[in-house]
């Protein structure tokens, strides 16, 4: 390997795993295991830029719920906010939204607000910039060159970006930066109720710096923020990177800019830039958490190593374009390896007016992103100023009918994923991964990126491509392999092509597998409460394992303070068995029963089943399919707290 840099120093790690997925615990052991979100923040999120008013807002919530599409998180971007100002709301086309919020809460949703690092220095009466100066947060000028003096009568650097005022950015790594910064979100949390928090720009980005005037600059003077790229070594390095612009301040703020630690230590800019999204999402969560003392979730653009210890990611502004929804799979995957799991892209497409089949087929891919959100943006420049709605219910009703199919197999199946975020928490890994990941000595694997896996267990093979109807998938010979929905083993195995029509996503289960998940309901506060059942899927060995990480959903730690519960599934020997390991939620038997089980590749039909050594009426309680050899085991109502087992005979 040949490393190019301009600068800063070299730590040099090597992570000699036997296996992808153990060098990249190590990795984690390093940089931190992921953060593990909140139960609901599983669920579908929707959101736009370009609502424009609380009615849009509102109606794309109603034509969700009106089509019995779950949904569980709804968004503010900043359109909601006065004049585009951090911590506030437009009082005229948004009149009304803490009570939509408090009827969102009362509904068992949440609310998940927008906030940027820039901060106007010009807005009249702006308490969120006149604190800030108080407490002198933000980033400055060396004092060799400090520019915009006559603008701001100390060294403050100016920028502009969304607000109709220069800006100001804060500096996180000053501890006076964090105090201020946990007051404002706290401040206006007494306003607006919201649940997580959604740091954007945060890189930070700043409009056109170094041009005659940002490409959104509202008065008549020219003005921008421009950096000594003729003089200062750190704004034009002699080494030119594959930057987006000339100079490397492009699109961001001046490298000489100085931050502080509040320890008497000074950073060039140029030293921390790729920190600063990192910095503020460390000031963001513990605050996020603080609203209600719940985890909370924190959704950062910009982010560094270690990020995924304390936040999610969304994979940037993409275009409503099919070869957007294959960027969308080697995203996900990348940011797995990067130790952020909690990641996905905004589905159907940012940019761009998106289409009924794309977005139909994005909403089956999205369904396997682990933050699944719908979020589309603003046409800039054109009449109407918005790109056309993709919320899922405001297709025609065959694509409304396929999306609801989407969302709810991603509803039944978040016990599974709640699981594998519970295992990576602890144990660090991945949870989306790549067939070169889980079978790096299969060659066949090796190019796969248009398939990915759940865990080791659960295959996911979306169609990406306009018109297709039909599905290449490889699936490797040397394992036992189910299709999903039927239980029917798969006889051809390697490389094959299987029907997908426009409202189908292929999915395959993996022998050796036991996958927990719950029946869908319309939000997680109400699937919590359904009957869970398990999917057996046996390998060539009738064997098969898994296991069930349950607890309140929300609260802190609760592994680490041991109020939670672990149940463990085994199969073997013609024996199921269920164990409640760790049982100190004990909440869950009130809630919820274990209602079906199926067993997918049994060898033979069994002629009697005992459970707890009384026997199961035939017909009336199970059944077995000869021609699939799958069993059927229901009407259950198995008490979670307690120990199971079942003895085919």
């Amino acid at each position: 390997l040949t490393y190019r840099t301009i600068g800063g120093i070299f730590d040099i790690f090597v992570f000699a795993g036997t296996t992808p997925e153990q060098v990249i615990r190590q990795y984690q052991s390093v940089i931190g295991k992921p953060y593990f979100p909140p139960y609901w923040g599983f669920g579908f999120q929707l959101c736009r830029y370009g609502y424009n008013s609380l009615d849009n807002m509102k109606a794309a919530m109603y034509r969700t719920l009106n089509a019995s599409i779950p949904i569980d998180v709804h968004y503010g971007d900043i359109d909601y906010f006065h004049n585009r100002l951090d911590f506030t709301w437009n009082p005229v086309d948004f009149q009304g939204i803490p009570e939509y919020i408090d009827w969102l809460h009362a509904s068992g949703m949440k609310f998940i607000t927008m906030i940027d690092p820039a901060i106007d220095s010009e807005a009249p009466n702006y308490p969120v910039f006149v604190e800030g100066q108080k407490a002198d947060v933000w980033i400055k000028w060396p004092e060799r060159r400090n520019l915009q003096f006559n603008e701001t009568g100390n060294r403050t650097i100016l920028g502009y970006v969304w607000p109709d005022g220069k800006t100001a950015f804060p500096d996180y790594f000053y501890p006076s930066t964090n105090e201020w910064w946990r007051t404002q979100i706290l401040e206006y949390r007494k306003k607006i109720k919201f649940d997580g928090i959604w740091i954007d720009m945060n890189e930070p980005a700043n409009f056109d710096t170094n041009r005659n005037k940002p490409w959104n600059w509202n008065r008549t003077e020219l003005w921008n923020l421009k950096c000594p790229v003729e003089d200062e070594i750190l704004d034009n390095p002699p080494y030119k990177t594959a930057i987006c612009g000339d100079y490397i301040s492009d699109k961001t703020i001046c490298m000489i800019s100085e931050q502080r630690d509040g320890r008497g230590k000074t950073y060039n800019h140029y030293d921390v830039h790729n920190l600063y999204g990192w910095s503020e999402t460390v000031a963001t969560l513990p605050v996020a958490r603080a609203l209600e003392n719940k985890r909370s979730i924190v959704i950062s653009r910009s982010t560094f190593p270690s990020s995924g210890s304390i936040s999610g990611h969304w994979l940037g502004d993409n275009t409503a374009d099919w070869k957007h929804l294959k960027y969308n799979i080697i995203g996900m995957l990348e940011f797995n390896l990067f130790g952020m799991p909690y990641n996905g892209a905004d589905i159907c497409g940012f940019f761009a007016d998106t289409t009924e089949e794309m977005c139909q087929r994005w909403m089956q891919l999205g369904a396997f992103n682990p933050f699944f959100r719908n979020h589309n943006g603003y046409k800039f420049g054109y009449e109407g100023n918005a790109f056309r709605d993709q919320d899922p219910g405001v297709f025609s009703a065959p694509a409304v009918a396929s999306n609801r199919r989407a969302v709810e197999l991603r509803y039944t199946l978040i016990p599974h994923l709640y699981t594998l975020f519970h295992r990576v928490h602890v144990s660090g890994g991945t949870v989306v991964r790549s067939m070169a990941h889980e079978f790096p000595t299969i060659p066949e694997c090796w190019p796969l990126d248009e398939q990915f896996l759940w865990g080791s267990s659960l295959l996911i093979a979306p169609v990406i491509y306009e018109n297709h109807r039909t599905k290449y998938v490889y699936l490797p010979p040397s394992e036992r392999w189910y299709d999903f929905y039927t239980g029917e083993e798969m006889r051809t195995l390697g490389n094959i092509t299987v029907p997908a029509p426009l409202d189908f996503l292929p999915l395959y289960l993996r022998g050796g597998a036991i996958i927990p998940q719950q029946q869908s309901a319309m939000n997680t506060v109400q699937s919590r409460k359904n009957p869970l059942f398990l999917t057996v899927a046996l390998d060539n060995n009738q064997y098969a394992q898994g296991n069930l990480f349950w607890d309140d959903g929300e609260s802190i730690d609760t592994y680490e303070h041991s109020v939670y519960n672990d149940f463990a599934f085994s199969y073997k020997s013609q024996r199921l068995s269920i164990e409640p390991w760790t049982y100190k939620y004990p909440q869950m038997g009130n809630d919820v029963k274990l209602e079906d089980i199926k067993v997918y590749g049994m060898d033979r039909a069994p002629s009697r089943i005992l459970w707890n050594r009384r026997e199961l009426s035939a017909t009336t309680q199970w059944t077995f399919d000869s021609a699939k050899n799958v069993l059927s085991m229901t009407k259950l109502a198995l008490d979670v707290t307690k120990s199971h087992a079942f003895v085919f005979v």
